[in-house]
């Protein structure tokens, strides 16, 4: 893969960033911050898709103008019950959360946003998760381990959170955080990589 153009992630997320140095992609890390609130009626699919979109208008103002960059940006989201779960604030709520997940399918969406000086592209990608059940008890030792404290729906499935997850449909690599093929067709057109 030859990059023809420079690229900026968006994004703070140490996850992002492995997943994109996974596929050989220089990129140079410049975080957004936007007010990440859902607003009244979103549904949890325009949530997603409008903080990526939101993420990369913000970084790109961050570039000076001479900038040829492309900026990358992307959100990620659990779902259960048509309900988006964010990061839990506390234990309480990463408790709920995963009481709530447990021996249930529940869906991740990852939106992606791709943006240059002229045009930008969004999508979103779907994936479904199956938990198998948790008890109270190891719902408290992850929670110790510190892992589910800043993620979305209180679990990480490349870390120790992978233990819960029976079986996925869709895109593994969009539960961690990037969408890894859909990543690739939107750099191709934008001219990132080639």
């Amino acid at each position: 893969m030859k990059q023809l153009r420079p690229l900026v992630l968006a994004s703070a997320s140490p996850r992002r960033a492995e997943l994109l140095s996974q596929i050989g992609v220089k990129f140079t890390a410049r975080p957004a911050d936007i007010d990440e609130s859902a607003k009244a009626g979103e549904s949890a699919e325009t949530l997603v898709q409008r903080l990526a979109a939101e993420k990369a208008i913000a970084a790109a103002r961050l570039l000076k103008e001479q900038d040829t960059a492309v900026v990358l940006a992307s959100d990620t989201v659990v779902v259960l019950d048509y309900k988006a779960l964010g990061k839990p604030a506390d234990k309480v709520d990463a408790t709920s959360m995963l009481s709530a997940l447990s021996n249930r399918s529940h869906q991740v969406m990852t939106a992606v946003s791709v943006l240059d000086g002229t045009q930008q592209t969004t999508l979103c990608v779907t994936t479904t998760v199956h938990f198998g059940p948790l008890s109270a008890a190891r719902i408290d030792d992850y929670w110790a381990t510190g892992e589910p404290a800043d993620k979305a729906g209180s679990y990480g499935i490349q870390g120790i959170g992978g233990q819960f997850v029976k079986s996925i449909e869709g895109s593994y690599s969009a539960v961690v955080g990037l969408p890894l093929y859909e990543t690739v067709q939107l750099l191709t057109e934008f001219g990132v990589i080639e």
